[in-house]
C-alpha cells in the first residue's frame, strides 16, 4: 500500500457520537438534513457505507443503523483505532484550531498507528492571545512572539480569511497605524471573532515572514463563508506580493474552483494545492475531479489531505477514494501508453507523500 502524508487533517471526536451527531459531519451544511431525507444519501455518505463496514466486521452497504451500532458496540476509542489504522495514512499534519473533544495530533498518531506534527490556525492563535489584554500594543507584541514560538516548533499555518472577509482582500501588509487602529478597535469590542480584514492581512504576512508553509482555504465550505469569495484567483495579488518572503503557500481544497488551484500552482513556483476535501465529498466522482487537478499543476506542486474532521470514517473515505482515483487514472495513462509505468508510479509517490515531505520538511 502506497504510504500516505496527509498534510491536511484534524482530530476525531472522543466520545462516540449519536446519529444525528454522525450525520452532522457528512456535510458542509450547518443545518440538519430537509425532512425526509438525510446525509447518508450523498456521495460521501455512501462512500462511508461502502469502505468502513468491513473494518468493523460488517458488510459493505449495510444499513446506518446497524453500522452505527456496531460503532456503538466497539466503542470510541477502539473504532477510531480500527479504522484510523486501515488508512495506510504515515503521518498526519493536524490543525489544531477547531473546538470540540478531538483528538490532538499526539493522540491521533496513537491511534493511527503514525506520526503527527501540528499546523497552527492563525486566527485561533490570535484570539488565545488577545484573552485578557486590551492594550494594542501589548497585543501585538504578544502576537508577534506567539506566532515566532509556534514557528519554532510547528509544520506550518493556517488561515481561514475566506471564511471571516473573504480571499478579496488587499494583498499588501498593513501599515504600522492602520494595524494598531484595527487592534484598539477590536480589543475595545471584546476581542471575539476575527473579521477585520486589516488584521488578518497582518497574520498572514506575519506568517508568511516566518518562511513556514502557509495553508490557506480556497472554495466550499460550511454556509459561514460566501463561495464566489473564495475562488483562489483572489489571491493572484498576494501571491504576487508574498513571494519575496520564501513563504510557500498551499492551497486547501479548491473546489469547484479546483482547476484555477492548479493553475496558480502551475505558473507560481511557491503555490502548492491540494487535493484533499474534494475528493471526499464527490464520492464516486472522485475520479473526474482528480483528472481535473492533474490537467495542468505540475506533478511536483499537487499534496493528499482528507481535510478529516471529527469521525475517524473520513480519514477512511478520504485516503481510499484517493487511491482508487488514482489507480483508475494512471492505470489508464499507462494502459493508453500515454504515460510510463516508471512515471505512473513517481507521480503516484509524490502526490500521496513525498510532495509534503518536501514542502513541510521533517
Amino acid at each position: 500500500m502506497l504510504p500516505l502524508v496527509d498534510h491536511h487533517c484534524h482530530g476525531v471526536l472522543r466520545s462516540d457520537p449519536d446519529a444525528a451527531a454522525f450525520e452532522a459531519f457528512l456535510t458542509e451544511s450547518d443545518a440538519p438534513a430537509a425532512p425526509g431525507t438525510t446525509f447518508f444519501d450523498t456521495q460521501l455518505g455512501f462512500a462511508v457505507r461502502r469502505w468502513c463496514p468491513p473494518l468493523l466486521g460488517l458488510d459493505p452497504h449495510c444499513p446506518p443503523e446497524r453500522y452505527l451500532a456496531r460503532r456503538g458496540e466497539l466503542g470510541a476509542e477502539e473504532a477510531n483505532r480500527l479504522l484510523l489504522g486501515a488508512t495506510g495514512i504515515g503521518s498526519y499534519l493536524v490543525d489544531t484550531g477547531l473546538p470540540g473533544d478531538l483528538t490532538g495530533p499526539e493522540e491521533l498518531a496513537r491511534l493511527g498507528g503514525a506520526a503527527a506534527r501540528e499546523i497552527v490556525r492563525l486566527e485561533h492563535l490570535a484570539e488565545r492571545t488577545a484573552m485578557g489584554v486590551r492594550d494594542p500594543d501589548k497585543f501585538l507584541t504578544a502576537l508577534g512572539d506567539a506566532i515566532g514560538a509556534a514557528a519554532g516548533t510547528a509544520a506550518g499555518f493556517k488561515s481561514v480569511v475566506g471564511y471571516r472577509h473573504g480571499l478579496d482582500f488587499d494583498p499588501a501588509p498593513p501599515g504600522a497605524a492602520e494595524l494598531r487602529a484595527a487592534t484598539a478597535g477590536w480589543l475595545e469590542a471584546g476581542a471575539g471573532r476575527i473579521t477585520d480584514p486589516v488584521l488578518l492581512r497582518h497574520l498572514l504576512w506575519s506568517a508568511a515572514d516566518t518562511g513556514l508553509p502557509l495553508q490557506i482555504h480556497t472554495g466550499f465550505g460550511d454556509p459561514d463563508l460566501r463561495l464566489h469569495r473564495c475562488d483562489p484567483l483572489l489571491l493572484t495579488d498576494f501571491i504576487r506580493a508574498v513571494r519575496p518572503t520564501g513563504c510557500r503557500l498551499v492551497l486547501l481544497h479548491g473546489y469547484p474552483y479546483h482547476r484555477a488551484a492548479g493553475y496558480l500552482a502551475h505558473v507560481y513556483p511557491h503555490v502548492y494545492a491540494d487535493v484533499g476535501l474534494s475528493l471526499g465529498h464527490t464520492g464516486a466522482r472522485a475520479t473526474a475531479v482528480l483528472a481535473e487537478f492533474l490537467e495542468l499543476a505540475p506533478f511536483g506542486k499537487l499534496l493528499f489531505s482528507t481535510d478529516a474532521y471529527g469521525l475517524a470514517e473520513l480519514y477512511v473515505v478520504g485516503a481510499r477514494l484517493y487511491r482508487e482515483a488514482l489507480d483508475q487514472l494512471l492505470n489508464g495513462w499507462t494502459r493508453s501508453g500515454a504515460w510510463s509505468a516508471a512515471d505512473a508510479d513517481r507521480v503516484a509517490a509524490l502526490v500521496s507523500a513525498g510532495n509534503a515531505e518536501r514542502v513541510y520538511g521533517g
